[in-house]
């Protein structure tokens, strides 16, 4: 059996009754809300593609739609990417603002995001860029510029709390991903090194890098530690270098992501905050922890 998946971002709860009946006729099912305006799902849709003939009905309102097995909904394994996704920026492009060429690094961010470029070149090109950077800098950046998505502890602490457990891989540094784990609850963090010479970087990094295939193989290998299969796995990005991980996960989410990655994913949240992914599971209100 599967099920449709209705989901609204909870600063902005466009989800009302008249529009999920107006989507039950065209689908037909059981409905059953986990939380009012923002979350609710139908049980056993009708037709061929009940994700399109929701769509077709919500249109521009900002209202997710995604369609969900209903049997293992629950994860036991959540791995999730960093930056721009359980926090609102991509650091280096914060870091490269301390030197003055923001725009200059954050299109090459772009053009790496979006799997233009070699992400390992990219990377390497652009810590090389801001050689010299004082440790103390990037520290009050992380503390200062540097901000929680909305829904990310909320996410964790409440996988966690039903026996998941929880991994950030993020293609960016330790500094950060350490750093941020901590704050949000994740069970472990694994990013690229920075190196340094005394208290300035070196601008470089070390090897190996931290990559699509390693983002990949940190969810197989939990799978195989834990004796699951992927399908009890859940992964959540929004670059190219997330979508191996996506796409072999047993629920693969693009989070707000770039175009191309939200088109090969089974699952693309674009409205909804982290607690979508609560959602998709099938918890309600009630059980998520806050």
């Amino acid at each position: 059996m599967t099920i449709l998946c209705l989901i609204a971002n909870p600063a902005d709860p466009a989800l009302d009754s008249t529009l999920v009946a107006a989507i039950q006729h065209e689908t037909g099912g059981e409905i059953n809300w986990l939380h009012q305006r923002i979350a609710c799902e139908i049980h056993a849709p009708r037709g061929a593609d009940p994700e399109a003939a929701a769509r077709a009905v919500i249109g521009p309102r900002p209202v997710d739609v995604a369609v969900v097995a209903a049997t293992g909904r629950r994860k036991s394994i959540l791995v999730a990417d960093m930056d721009s996704t359980m926090i609102e920026q991509e650091c280096i492009d914060e870091l490269a603002d301390a030197v003055g060429i923001k725009g200059e690094v954050a299109r090459i961010t772009e053009l790496a995001m979006n799997g233009e470029l070699d992400f390992e070149q990219a990377l390497r090109t652009r810590v090389s860029l801001i050689e010299g950077l004082e440790r103390s800098v990037i520290e009050e950046i992380r503390r200062e510029r540097i901000t929680l998505a909305p829904g990310g502890r909320a996410l964790v602490h409440t996988m966690k709390a039903y026996g998941a457990y929880t991994s950030l891989v993020s293609g960016g540094f330790t500094l950060f991903a350490e750093y941020f784990a901590r704050r949000i609850g994740f069970d472990e963090a694994i990013a690229n090194v920075l190196e340094f010479n005394g208290d300035r970087l070196t601008g470089t990094v070390t090897s190996p890098i931290v990559d699509k295939s390693t983002k990949l193989e940190r969810l197989l290998a939990l799978a195989r530690e834990r004796g699951l299969p992927t399908s009890a796995a859940m992964a959540v990005g929004d670059g190219a270098n997330d979508l191996d991980m996506i796409k072999a996960a047993g629920m693969g989410v693009a989070l707000h992501a770039k175009p191309h990655v939200a088109a090969e994913a089974s699952i693309r949240i674009d409205h909804g905050d982290l607690t979508a992914l609560l959602y998709l599971q099938g918890y309600e209100e009630e059980d998520i922890v806050r």
